[in-house]
């Protein structure tokens, strides 16, 4: 017994090393990153001393600006669409059988697999005839041309957004019993009814969690949306890049700061709801305590008088 439980010590002690040496790998340069927008250095990795400049800077630079609002206002319409689409997705693969359905699935996963550069490309080309055709029949020139811009950017992100929801969300609806949308059917609620009241909630941390995975992807997305963003559409990490090319300037640092600290906000406010979420499905599905409690005497409320003996 003891060597056994020396080898589980073991096997515990370097499982937690291994994990400890995976966060540092990831997180330890996101530290750095943060410390140093702070630094009064403008260029070089010495500490020369703490300021806030840099984001004073930030605030006063239009390109981070513009890239910034282009990059949120993106996300938030892809997410938004996304989501619905995804879910709609999710129930019509777990829910409906149909001609095509694996042949559905597997396209709707391909964003999911295949390399982002693929994706950009193809979806480059596709643009690029479909604009030239459509400029064809509205009879537009090179100077008044529809181009690239930031339509094509949401269209792009909420095509691969879309499969990262549908898969989130599928892997929720497996979980949830059919037996309870039975149920409600039984009831006498309607589809639109039993989808609302039993099925969405049921899901809804699917669903959150989908939308936060898709929130995250499109605002960080840069070889897709390198490919189909045209003037006046770069988001930020393309405006990054472009900046690092040229010198690795502390706005980047701060930019990245506070992209950073409210990507944490927005993970852990979703945490908060889909623990709220799982605590009143818990409540509701409670059954009500039956019997006394542990340790009490039992007690009849109507007590029967019992007759006693002539003597007594």
């Amino acid at each position: 017994m003891r060597t056994i439980a020396r080898s589980q010590r073991r096997a515990a002690v370097a499982l937690g090393g291994s994990s400890a040496l995976v966060y540092a790998f990831f997180y330890l340069p996101v530290i750095v990153l943060i410390v140093f927008s702070f630094n009064k250095a403008r260029t070089g990795g010495a500490w020369t001393g703490f300021t806030t400049n840099w984001y004073s800077l930030l605030a006063q630079n239009d390109q981070i600006k513009t890239a910034t609002v282009n990059s949120v206002v993106v996300a938030i319409i892809a997410t938004s669409v996304a989501t619905v689409l995804g879910t709609m997705i999710s129930l019509a693969l777990d829910r409906h059988t149909f001609r095509g359905r694996k042949a559905a699935q597997q396209v709707v996963y391909l964003p999911v697999i295949a390399p982002e550069i693929v994706t950009g490309v193809s979806l480059l080309a596709f643009f690029s005839l479909a604009l030239g055709r459509l400029n064809d029949i509205l009879g537009r020139g090179a100077e008044d041309a529809i181009r690239l811009g930031r339509p094509t950017v949401i269209l792009t992100h909420i095509a691969f957004c879309t499969a990262f929801v549908a898969l989130v969300v599928r892997a929720s609806l497996r979980t949830l019993d059919p037996a309870i949308e039975e149920a409600a059917a039984d009831l006498g609620a309607g589809a639109w009814t039993t989808f609302r009241r039993v099925t969405l909630p049921s899901i809804m941390p699917g669903v959150l969690g989908g939308a936060l995975l898709s929130f995250t992807l499109s605002l960080d997305n840069f070889v897709i949306t390198f490919y189909v963003a045209g003037p006046g559409a770069t988001t930020l990490p393309i405006e990054v890049y472009g900046q690092l090319r040229r010198a690795i300037s502390p706005e980047v640092n701060a930019v990245s700061t506070l992209i950073f600290a409210a990507s944490s906000l927005l993970l852990l406010s979703a945490l908060g709801v889909q623990a709220g979420v799982a605590r009143r499905r818990l409540q509701q599905v409670r059954p009500a305590k039956q019997g006394p409690e542990p340790n009490q005497p039992i007690t009849d409320p109507n007590p029967t008088p019992i007759p006693q003996r002539r003597g007594q």
